[in-house]
C-alpha cells in the first residue's frame, strides 16, 4: 500500500518535501560547521596579533596558519572516531554530536583572553579549541553526505549531495558577511582591538538553530534497513582498513580523488584570500568583498556539476577540474596581480628586485620559540621585502659580502645588524629602511593596493574562475565517495580519505604555500604545491578509479 501510494501525485509531493527537509537540515548544519571553521582562516591576521604577539611577524603569521592547520591535522582522527560511531550508532545521532562540539569550541574562542593578558596559555587554549573543532568536523561531513545520499533516488545522488557541497562556500560567504558587517559598523580600529571576537560569539545563535533543525530528522532508511536485516558491521574500522579489497579503494579515493579536490578547493577559496591580503596588500574589507562576489556568482555551479555528474559521470568532471587547475593556476594568479595591484605588477616587470647575498648569511625566518634574532644583512633585506609585499629573487654573493638589494638599476646595501648594540641597531635600521622605502617608491612599488586602480571586473572574473574550478572537483565528490563503499562501513570508509585529503593536503596548503613564498621571495612559488598534487590526482584518478554513478548503494 505504501509503495503504491508513492506513485500517486500527493505522495510524490510528500516525498519531495521530505527530501527537501533532509537536504536542507543536513546543509544548514553543515553551513554552520563551515562558518565556524572559516572564521579562523579569514581572521588569521587578527589571531596573529592577539595570540602570537611574542614572536616576530613572519613567524607569528606562520604560527597562526599552523594553529588553523592544527584543526585540519586531527580531522582524519575525527573521521575514524565519528565514522565508526556513525556506522554503529547511526548517521543522525553522530552528526548531532559533532555539531555541538564544534559550535561550543568556536564560541569559546570569542571569549578567550589574549597573549598580553594570560601569556602562553592563550595560544595553547586556542590550539586546543582548534583541535576540538577539527575532530568534530572530521565526523560531520561523512555523516551529512552519507545521510543525504542514502535518501536520494537512484540517478539523482549527484544532484542531491551537491547541495551539501554548496554549504562550504555558503559558510565562507556567511562568515565574510558577518566579518564585513562588524568591520564596517564599528570601524577598523575597534574591530582590530576587540570586534574580531563578534563573529565567533554570534556562532552560538547558529548552533541553537542548527541543532533544532537537525532534531527534526529521522535516521537514514538505508541504515535502518541494514540494522533490521542484521547486516551492520560490528568492527567498522577493521572491515574498512584491515581488508585489502576495501583499503585499496580508500587509498585510491585519497590519491586519485580527494587530495586533488582538496588543493583545488583550498587554493580557490582560502589561498586566494591570503594572496590578496598578504601578498598583494589589498585592504582586508575589499578582499572580503571580492571573494564574496566571486562566491555569489560561482556557488550555483556546485549544483550544476552535481546534476551533470548524474548524466555523464562523476569521474570526468572531477578529473577535468584537477587538470585545468594544474594548467591554469599560474596564469590566473598572475592575472589577479595585474587586476588588483597593477602598480606592483608593473614595478616587478620594469624594476625587478634581487637580493644578492652570501647564502651562509641567509636563514629561513621561522622561529618556533620567538628567541632568534634575524639581524644578518641578508635576513634584514629579505624580512623587509617580505613585509612590504615585494617579490624578489635571490642571487649568491661572495662569502662574507654584505647583502645588497638591487631595485632595477639601483643598489641599496644592507648592514650587519648582528655587529651592533640595540640603540645603534635601531638607528641604523631606521635610516636603512627609509632608504630602501624611498628606492622602492621611486621604482613604482606601492605600499598597498590602490582601490581606485583595481580592475574590478577582471579581478572578480579571475576569482570566479577559481571558484568554478572548485565546483567542478567538489560538486560531485560526495556522491562518488558514498558510491565507492558498502552501507555497513560507508561512513567510516569515505570519511578517512576525505579528511586526509582535505585535512592534510588541503588544510596545510596555506601554511606550506606561504612558507614557500617566504623562503624564495617569489610570490607565485607556493602555487607549485597545489599544481603538483592536482596533476598527480588527475593521472591516478584517470588511470585507476572506476566510474560510480550507476552503482546501487542499497545492494
Amino acid at each position: 500500500m505504501a509503495e503504491g501510494a508513492a506513485h500517486g501525485e500527493g505522495a510524490e509531493h510528500l516525498v519531495d518535501r521530505r527530501d527537501r527537509l533532509v537536504i536542507g537540515a543536513s546543509s544548514v548544519g553543515t553551513v554552520f560547521e563551515w562558518y565556524d571553521f572559516y572564521l579562523y582562516g579569514s581572521l588569521a591576521g587578527f589571531i596573529t596579533q592577539h595570540f602570537f604577539s611574542g614572536v616576530n611577524e613572519t613567524t607569528g603569521y606562520i604560527f597562526a596558519l599552523l594553529a588553523f592547520a592544527a584543526g585540519f591535522a586531527v580531522r582524519p582522527f575525527g573521521a575514524l572516531v565519528f565514522g565508526r560511531l556513525g556506522d554503529l550508532w547511526g548517521r543522525k545521532n553522530t552528526f548531532l554530536v559533532t555539531m555541538l562540539l564544534m559550535g561550543l569550541s568556536t564560541f569559546v574562542v570569542g571569549l578567550l583572553p589574549s597573549y598580553a593578558q594570560i601569556g602562553v596559555a592563550a595560544p595553547i587554549i586556542l590550539v586546543v579549541m582548534r583541535l576540538v573543532q577539527g575532530l568534530a568536523l572530521g565526523g560531520e561531513y561523512g555523516g551529512a553526505a552519507t545521510y543525504v545520499a542514502e535518501h536520494a533516488p537512484h540517478g539523482k545522488r549527484g544532484f542531491y549531495t551537491s547541495w551539501i557541497q554548496t554549504t562550504a562556500t555558503l559558510g565562507l560567504f556567511l562568515s565574510l558577511i558577518v566579518i564585513l558587517a562588524a568591520r564596517t559598523t564599528m570601524g577598523e580600529e575597534a574591530f582590530r582591538a576587540w570586534g574580531w571576537r563578534i563573529p565567533f560569539l554570534v556562532s552560538i545563535l547558529l548552533l541553537i538553530a542548527s541543532l533544532w533543525i537537525r532534531l527534526q530528522l529521522n535516521e537514514s532508511p538505508a541504515f535502518q534497513r541494514m540494522v533490521a536485516e542484521g547486516k551492520a558491521s560490528k568492527r567498522p574500522l577493521a572491515d574498512s582498513f584491515a581488508r585489502w579489497s576495501n583499503l585499496k579503494l580508500v587509498l585510491l579515493a585519497l590519491v586519485g580523488l580527494t587530495a586533488g579536490q582538496a588543493v583545488v578547493w583550498y587554493t580557490g577559496q582560502f589561498y586566494a584570500l591570503f594572496f590578496l591580503e598578504k601578498t598583494l596588500k589589498v585592504d582586508g574589507a575589499l578582499a572580503n568583498i571580492l571573494i564574496a562576489a566571486s562566491l555569489l556568482i560561482g556557488t550555483p555551479f556546485f549544483v550544476v556539476f552535481g546534476w551533470l555528474s548524474d548524466r555523464i559521470g562523476r569521474k570526468p568532471i572531477i578529473m577535468a577540474g584537477c587538470l585545468i587547475a594544474a594548467l591554469a593556476y599560474f596564469p590566473l594568479f598572475k592575472t589577479l596581480t595585474v587586476a588588483v595591484n597593477p602598480q606592483l605588477a608593473a614595478a616587478a616587470r620594469n624594476a625587478p628586485v634581487t637580493v644578492i647575498a652570501d647564502p651562509e648569511d641567509c636563514a629561513f625566518q621561522f622561529d618556533p620559540i620567538g628567541k632568534t634574532v634575524f639581524n644578518t644583512s641578508c635576513d634584514l633585506a629579505k624580512a623587509y621585502l617580505a613585509k612590504a609585499g615585494v617579490p624578489y629573487e635571490t642571487r649568491a654573493a661572495a662569502a662574507g659580502a654584505v647583502a645588497e638589494i638591487h631595485i632595477g638599476e639601483r643598489a641599496v646595501q644592507s648592514f650587519r645588524g648582528e655587529a651592533l648594540d640595540k640603540p645603534s641597531f635601531a638607528a641604523a635600521a631606521k635610516a636603512w629602511e627609509r632608504e630602501v622605502g624611498a628606492a622602492l617608491k621611486a621604482a613604482g612599488y606601492p605600499s598597498a593596493a590602490d582601490p581606485a586602480r583595481v580592475n574590478y571586473p577582471l579581478a572578480i572574473a579571475v576569482l570566479t574562475a577559481l571558484v568554478i574550478l572548485v565546483t567542478m572537483v567538489y560538486g560531485p565528490i560526495a556522491a562518488m565517495l558514498v558510491e565507492l563503499f558498502p552501507t555497513n562501513i560507508r561512513y567510516t570508509s569515505m570519511s578517512l580519505p576525505y579528511h586526509i585529503g582535505n585535512g592534510w593536503f588541503g588544510g596545510f596548503l596555506p601554511t606550506t604555500a606561504f612558507a614557500m613564498v617566504a623562503a624564495t621571495g617569489n610570490i607565485y612559488f607556493g602555487l607549485w604545491y597545489p599544481v603538483t598534487i592536482a596533476a598527480v590526482t588527475a593521472v591516478v584518478g584517470l588511470l585507476f578509479l572506476r566510474e560510480t554513478k550507476d552503482v546501487d548503494i542499497h545492494a
